[in-house]
């Protein structure tokens, strides 16, 4: 019988907060069965309760993953790592294991919210900001891994 290996990623930001924790999320929930995930940030700030809040809106737990320093998973051999903010896509440590490293850039729900908020926007309208990222990452999980092969992200 042969049983096709799960390919293992990364998903990297800056503090592994919000994006990358949506993206390990999302992936966990709807590829589990192919990909073997995980997230990571240049820096640790800690699990963004609001990103927290709208994935569960959206029926997926993430309260028990927690923020994690790359330098912690540089050890694992990874098919893909991918950079979901411009930050880390210029940061990105050397992967000698990874097989390549790409890039899907989403807008920082924090800083969209904070920027809302200077405006005098509602906490609703705030919270929008993480639910369109929240809804653009399920987008591009849902592609995967088949995406990491097009004639863009070559093998």
């Amino acid at each position: 019988m042969n049983i096709k290996k799960r390919i293992r990623i990364l998903f990297l930001c800056t503090g592994n907060s919000c994006r990358s924790q949506m993206a390990e999320g999302w992936t966990r929930e709807l590829k589990g069965h192919l990909v073997e995930v995980f997230s990571a940030g240049i820096e640790t700030h800690g699990l963004d309760p609001i990103a927290v809040e709208v994935m569960a809106e959206a029926g997926v737990d993430i309260s028990k993953q927690t923020s994690k320093h790359v330098n912690t998973l540089i050890h694992i051999a990874f098919d893909t790592v991918i950079t979901v903010c411009d930050n880390a896509r210029e940061s990105c440590p050397l992967f000698p294991g990874a097989k390549k490293v790409l890039h899907a850039g989403f807008n920082d729900p924090p800083a969209l919210a904070k920027a809302l908020a200077a405006q005098g926007a509602s906490e609703e309208e705030q919270r929008n900001c993480y639910r369109r990222v929240r809804d653009e990452i399920r987008t591009f999980v849902q592609t995967l891994p088949e995406s990491l092969e097009t004639p863009e992200n070559p093998g």
